[in-house]
């Protein structure tokens, strides 16, 4: 099992959690972004700084991740693309896609974008609070654990 994070919207505030997880079981990562993104000191983590441009870190996970693996992403279409791979992903509040919600959840981006284009919508989600931070935590160590025992 390896992680992959899409490091060009990695919350700062969820680092320190992260990379306990990390350290604590030992799991190969891979911070892929268009810049150097710096999730916290461990030799567990790689940093694959990919060029600039739309989706070249989405593509780049894409053609890492193979199954069994966990991705964590707030960019629906890429986790689509993460679960056509029979890989798992979880989202930076800690809410876990899957094929049984995926569609929905790319539904409502593209329903959301079209109220923003035409001005009945403004702005994106709510900045990440104490409670979302616990809510990643808690998942991201339920998903890891599960992971681990199916290994």
């Amino acid at each position: 099992m390896k992680l992959y994070v899409d490091g060009d919207a990695f919350p700062n505030i969820l680092k320190p959690v992260f990379i306990r997880a990390v350290e604590r079981l030992q799991i190969a990562t891979f911070v892929i972004a268009n810049k150097r993104v710096t999730v916290g000191p461990s030799k567990f983590v790689t940093s694959v700084v990919v060029k600039a441009g739309p989706d070249e870190a989405d593509n780049r996970i894409v053609e890492m991740v193979e199954p069994g693996d966990l991705v964590i992403t707030a960019d629906i279409p890429l986790a689509d693309r993460v679960l056509e791979k029979n890989a798992r992903v979880i989202d930076h509040r800690g809410g876990e896609f899957t094929a049984a919600n995926i569609k929905n959840a790319l539904a409502m981006r593209e329903l959301l974008q079209e109220l923003r284009d035409t001005g009945e919508v403004s702005g994106g989600p709510s900045a990440l609070n104490q409670k979302d931070v616990h809510a990643f935590a808690n998942q991201f160590d339920r998903i890891l654990t599960r992971m681990r025992k199916e290994q």
